[in-house]
């Protein structure tokens, strides 16, 4: 009996698989990229309007794309390292002909003129466009709550939050709405809803991925942010979009390739914050996290503690969150003004806050940076990755005020230009997920996709995808 080339590949089964193994199905013609899209774009209508992870959809734009990519390889024609994939973007990303909105309510008609860098090398791969993913107000948050646009809710318990600002993002990963998405990152902003929605998420080396065409918030904090449903996802993601770009005065040029990923695992040495309770892990993350831990005694080598008590890590979170204030003050200027869409009161508040402040603030905040980039090197002078928790706590309730402290533990990263990666390490009681996060020096992201993925792999704790069914 002859069986289709689809066989055994129902929705779910399509929806729930990596980007790799979407990959091998399509290069072996188990499924073209056309039933692909039409999978997600079905999902997307039966299950966004409970999630609100997209705000923005062109369909007849992302089945034109799957027709190309199918008609490629069918053709012969050229493919792309991604040819096919369905990917979500946040809308603070300039995709051509589409809104970008940067969750702002007078952005809804400002149609991009021209790709971002990171679009452009995705479409050049061949990937296909699903959509723009929610996220907070002006990016400026840890809960994508949006007031214009609707909150996006957790995909594993609807009652609480995705995590900010990536969060439409994350949540559209884990509910099998896309294959992989593209975020951003300035102070954990695709780590935090990653940790809470329980997929994987990559902050690069600052300036490794280009950041043109994303919407500024802290240009010296921005980063191009990876989220996807395991780490080989991750790193075949960093591989197509990293890149140097002589038009971002922040993209990074190269004197050597990568460092490899060559570590041994028993030789590694590993540090582990001291008293995460007192810099403000939850009891329910910290239990969680020492059992990670526990369960990793081999894979994480030696274990070496490492103070903070030099390093005023609240202080430092604050001072990232008051350049990115200061800076959303030039880049949503004309939002500001506009009367006919006004701002929320509480975002409008934060950035009335930096303008209260002075220049000996802004560059007492900027020495900040400075700062982390010296505690990060003398970090890595003794360990060879820094190993916490993403977040303090577990996602809160929408009806809940956003705890203040989500970033806590991945500004760090961020203030220092280090790569960053989350993955899951378990869920709470009521089921939401908790992240582990790996934090290497400038330059050791293939090093550390290594090691996150033997972690991740003796941990198997990632839940099972997709979460709405």
């Amino acid at each position: 009996m002859n069986m289709s080339p689809s066989a055994g590949l129902d929705a779910m089964r399509v929806r729930a698989a990596s980007t790799c193994q979407t990959l091998h199905w399509l290069a072996a013609g188990r499924i073209d990229a056309i039933t692909l899209t039409e999978h997600y774009l079905a999902a997307i209508d039966a299950v966004n309007p409970q999630l609100n992870a997209y705000i923005g959809l062109r369909p007849d734009v992302t089945r034109a794309q799957a027709q190309a990519s199918a008609q490629r390889r069918a053709g012969g024609g050229v493919l792309g390292r991604l040819d096919g994939i369905p990917v979500a973007i946040k809308d603070n990303i300039d995709i051509a002909g589409w809104a970008t909105t940067a969750g702002l309510p007078a952005r809804r008609e400002r149609i991009a003129a021209a790709d971002a860098a990171v679009v452009a090398r995705l479409i050049g791969a061949g990937a296909v466009i699903l959509g723009k993913t929610n996220l907070d107000e002006g990016v400026l948050g840890a809960s994508t709550n949006n007031p214009h646009y609707g909150a996006t809710r957790n995909p594993w318990q609807p009652d609480y939050g995705a995590g900010g600002s990536s969060g439409g993002a994350a949540a559209a990963v884990a509910a099998g709405l896309c294959v992989a998405a593209v975020g951003s990152d300035s102070l954990g902003s695709v780590r935090i809803p990653a940790s809470h929605c329980g997929v994987f998420a990559l902050k690069p080396t600052h300036g490794e991925i280009s950041a043109r065409g994303l919407v500024p918030a802290a240009r010296r904090l921005d980063a191009i942010g990876l989220i996807a449903r395991s780490v080989d996802d991750l790193t075949v993601l960093l591989q197509v979009l990293a890149g140097y770009d002589a038009e971002d005065p922040r993209s990074r040029k190269r004197r050597v390739a990568f460092a490899l990923p060559d570590w041994e695992p028993g030789r590694l040495r590993c540090g582990i914050p001291r008293d995460l309770a007192g810099l403000g892990a939850t009891p329910v993350v910290l239990a969680a996290f020492e059992q990670a831990i526990a369960s990793l005694c081999h894979e994480l080598g030696e274990r070496r503690e490492i103070d903070f008590s030099d390093y005023p890590l609240a202080r430092a979170r604050r001072a990232g969150l008051l350049l990115m204030e200061a800076e959303m003050r030039q880049t949503f200027a004309e939002d500001l003004a506009d009367t006919q869409h006004p701002l929320s009161p509480a975002f409008r508040g934060m950035l009335d806050f930096a303008a209260a402040k002075s220049a000996s603030d802004y560059v007492a905040a900027d020495r900040m940076l400075d700062a982390s980039v010296l505690k990060a090197r003398r970090i890595f002078a003794e360990v060879d990755v820094l190993v916490l928790p993403t977040t303090p706590g577990a996602a809160a309730r929408l009806d809940e005020p956003e705890p203040a402290e989500q970033a806590q533990f991945t500004s760090f990263a961020s203030l220092a230009g280090c790569p960053a990666l989350s993955i899951p390490m378990g869920r709470t009681q009521e089921g939401l997920p908790l992240g582990l996060q790996f934090v290497g020096p400038p330059g050791s992201d293939l090093r550390l996709l290594e090691l996150a993925e033997v972690c991740a792999a003796a941990l198997d704790a990632a839940p099972e995808y997709p979460s709405q069914k």
